[in-house]
């Protein structure tokens, strides 16, 4: 019979300890205002989970979900302001 153990030693050797790269934190700093967008979303749905929605309730997922699609329209507009150009 034919042992897999190092197999497995290869595929679990190297575990995720590393920090993000710079790249990354700036990515994620970029991203950061959506990010906060959809955590106000997510709280305001929260808080109507186990009630009915109130107006006010509803107002605010309302505005918590204009947020969110602001954010991804600035991203959105960063990324193409960033990618064109070209020989043209």
């Amino acid at each position: 019979m034919k042992s897999i153990a190092a197999l497995q030693a290869v595929v679990t050797a190297t575990p995720f300890g590393r920090e993000p790269s710079d790249a990354e934190l700036d990515a994620i700093e970029q991203e950061m205002p959506l990010i906060l967008a959809e955590v106000d979303l997510l709280d305001a749905q929260i808080m109507t989970i186990d009630r009915p929605a109130t107006e006010l309730d509803t107002q605010r997922i309302r505005r918590a979900r204009n947020r969110i699609m602001a954010a991804r329209r600035d991203l959105t507009n960063r990324a193409g302001a960033t990618l064109t150009g070209g020989a043209a």
